[in-house]
């Protein structure tokens, strides 16, 4: 039977010093060259209230509250957020189900290797993952860690809960009317939509495998070029899982738990927590017990009208006669409709830009924006939008992420973070989507073209000459530019061609030595390098002297002549630039 999570804890201010020093110990641990923990306890405030809950990973589902032993694996007196548990349950607290562990630690893997900036630890994951779902539900998972059942949280309804209408389609969660959390980390289908990875290797991304789970959670937490050996920037992480400060608390405590020690266990063996952020009031539709009622004042006495008027009626009660209908009750708040209810479409901000194109390792110029409209064209602020690059590119948004979620502004413009392009040429899309609704969205179409160079001039003033059957003694040396900057990367031919005005292959004179020796006079698949200098392999000269040609070109359309002599020593001329560039179109 799927395990159903209630109401969120009710917030309130809290003592913190535990949870800080337990960031402080995993800021110190992290940071290169440390040797322990450091720094004093730091107040991280009051629990505060969740501005926009789908904004988090959970939408601002419940949790477990239990907190780990205070005697193990190191006392502490100090007040903590949470639910403590037995002095005799360490070793039940410490302990980790193998799978469920597994997953942990090959996320951390792969992360350290596709982000390595980021220095996110297992014991993070672990600690998300005991509050959200007591480790699976104790590692109740099958061998490819799928969990044996759906692991779900209440349904995101407003009714006590933040209101996140069904994106899915019931297809996570089994519910087509609201979203609801899923999964040994418990994402929403909204967040699961973009954040989703697949961490067995299955080809699919799967919300209720743990390995699944785990990565995406890992790539969650390392979003926007975080560090999470750094506080601020650990902080802020687990804030975006859930936005609470009594859940970073929770978080942070589990988190030093686990890096002094952790037991693992059989799958499906693993202790259950028993204490969750629901456990203060049966849900009723509310969010909490109601304030006690305030004393009425007394009622101050009516003064007597004024002879030979009527007495008005009272005007919350209709007069004899009077038809009028009651006043219908207020519609309760989560029926109400959001700012995303009016959007009825996505529309570009600037039209003429559905189509921007940069070079590879280049940033796209222009703005990826996307302006929320009602039905009759008037902006939507204040909505969430989703923009998700798609197709064979390695082009990604600033932070090296291919999904970015941002809030329309005033005017309903959503404008994406900075585009950049990778290294693979062609074209992708960039789709846009609203968060928490399905309407009709815009799609950019972009394009990387290839590295380019627009000009080419010789590296120095080398006079290029040889013997008859000998060798030039100094390899031909070009640098690239574009716009005038350096041109790295940019591919380029070079041929031995018969004439200036005969761009076909020579078949005498100077050669590069190909396979066995054998004489090559076209060179293709070269590239500048890091400066844009591009130096060419060593040439040799046949039995006949005179003066040949060595034309390079570049993708862009640089075009540059080497002149290069072969004659007896006594002829050869001296000094002297030999090469010169000739008419080159623009680059494309």
């Amino acid at each position: 039977m799927a395990a159903h999570f209630g109401k969120r804890l009710r917030k309130g201010a809290a003592t913190t010093a535990v949870a800080a020093v337990a960031v402080a110990a995993l800021s110190a641990s992290q940071a290169p060259g440390a040797t322990g923990a450091g720094g004093g306890a730091q107040d991280t405030g009051v629990s505060t209230p969740v501005p926009d809950a789908a904004s988090d990973a959970t939408g601002g589902s419940p949790y477990y509250t239990d907190l780990p032993p205070l005697h193990s694996p190191a006392p502490s007196s100090s007040p903590v957020v949470g639910t403590p548990v037995a002095q005799g349950d360490g070793e039940v607290a410490g302990q980790i189900p193998a799978t469920v562990l597994d997953a942990y630690k090959r996320a951390e893997a792969e992360l350290r290797s596709s982000k390595p900036g980021c220095n996110l630890p297992w014991q993070l994951l672990a600690a998300i993952g005991k509050v959200e779902s007591g480790q699976a539900r104790g590692g109740r998972v099958d061998a490819d860690g799928t969990t044996l059942g759906r692991i779900l949280g209440p349904q995101l309804d407003g009714n006590g809960f933040a209101l996140i209408k069904d994106t899915d389609h019931g297809a996570y969660d089994g519910n087509a009317a609201y979203d609801q959390a899923v999964g040994p980390m418990q994402f929403i289908p909204s967040t699961w939509a973009w954040a989703g990875r697949d961490g067995n290797g299955d080809g699919k991304a799967d919300p209720n495998n743990i390995y699944d789970a785990a990565l995406a959670a890992g790539h969650y937490l390392c979003r926007g070029d975080r560090d999470l050996s750094h506080e601020d920037d650990l902080h802020r992480a687990i804030l975006s899982y859930n936005n609470s400060t009594d859940y970073l608390n929770l978080v942070l405590n589990w988190v030093s738990y686990y890096r002094k020690g952790v037991h693992t266990v059989p799958d499906g063996t693993g202790g259950l927590p028993t204490h969750r952020s629901d456990d203060t009031a049966a849900r009723s539709g509310t969010t909490g017990p109601s304030a006690p009622a305030k004393p009425s004042k007394p009622a101050k006495p009516s003064k007597p009208d004024k002879p030979g008027k009527p007495a008005k009626p009272d005007p919350g009660t209709p007069a004899e006669g009077d038809d009028k209908p009651t006043p219908k009750p207020s519609t309760p708040p989560w029926e109400q409709p959001t700012p995303s209810d009016t959007v009825d479409r996505l529309a570009y901000a600037d039209p003429d830009a559905a189509e921007p194109t940069a070079m590879a390792g280049h940033a796209f110029t222009g703005k990826i924006a996307a302006r929320a409209e009602t039905e009759d064209g008037k902006a939507v602020a204040k909505v969430r939008v989703r923009f998700t690059i798609t197709g064979d590119t390695d082009a990604t948004f600033a932070g090296d992420e291919k999904v970015a979620t941002v809030a329309t502004d005033g005017k309903g413009v959503a404008t994406a973070p900075a585009l950049q392009a990778g290294e693979k040429t062609g074209d992708f899309k960039i789709t846009t989507a609203l968060v928490g609704r399905q309407v009709k969205g815009v799609t950019y179409k972009a394009t990387v073209t290839p590295r380019a160079a627009d000009a080419l001039a010789p590296a120095d003033d080398t006079a290029y000459t040889c013997v008859p059957g000998g060798e030039f003694a100094d390899p031909v040396q070009v640098k690239a530019t574009y716009k005038g900057a350096v041109a790295d990367g940019v591919e380029a031919t070079a041929t031995l061609v018969k004439a200036d005005d005969d761009p076909a292959e020579n078949d005498k004179g100077p050669y590069f030595k190909g396979a066995d020796d054998k004489p090559v006079r076209t060179l293709t698949g070269l590239k500048t390098d890091a400066k844009g200098l591009l130096t060419l392999p060593k040439l040799y000269a046949d039995d006949t002297a005179g003066t040949y040609l060595l034309r390079i070109t570049t993708t862009g359309g640089a075009t540059l002549t080497v002149k290069l002599t072969v004659a007896p020593e006594d002829d050869a001329p001296s000094g002297g630039t030999s090469a010169e560039p000739s008419p080159s179109p623009s680059a494309s």
